[in-house]
């Protein structure tokens, strides 16, 4: 996928139809610790912001996660042709570019650059060459 000139994300028909309904007419678009965006109907997003603002401010990482992800918290729509206007301080935290990555993760999407995303894909390859995570290990595929 790509980012136009001026930042706009056109959402692909097959979900943008399901992401609205679910959205209630809203979404949240924000910043993640690793780099990319995620993109939440605003009533998935509610709970997951509540969790997060319940952590200590005092707890310098929780306070990190805090600004991050419920700092850059934004209201957004999409437009008449489908497309999310993606803010330029959200598109440089993320170091995206015109080739982006919509991940859809059942609940919410989260966007990557190209460089990221290709980074995440080794990140994965090289975790799966050792024992899985705790509740993956009975994964059958």
């Amino acid at each position: 996928m790509s980012l136009d000139a001026k930042g706009r994300l056109a959402i692909p028909a097959r979900h943008r139809e399901s992401l609205l309904e679910a959205a209630a007419g809203s979404l949240v678009l924000t910043a993640h610790p690793h780099r990319c965006l995620l993109l939440y109907p605003s009533p998935a997003w509610q709970p997951i912001r509540d969790q997060i603002l319940k952590a200590s401010s005092l707890d310098p990482r929780a306070a990190s996660i805090k600004r991050v992800m419920v700092g850059n918290a934004r209201s957004e729509e999409l437009d008449s042709a489908g497309r999310l206007l993606v803010a330029a301080e959200l598109r440089d935290y993320a170091q995206l570019e015109k080739t982006v990555f919509l991940v859809g993760m059942g609940s919410h999407f989260e966007i990557w650059s190209e460089a990221g995303w290709k980074q995440q894909n080794d990140l994965a390859a090289e975790a799966l060459t050792g024992e899985l995570p705790p509740g993956l290990g009975d994964l059958v595929l």
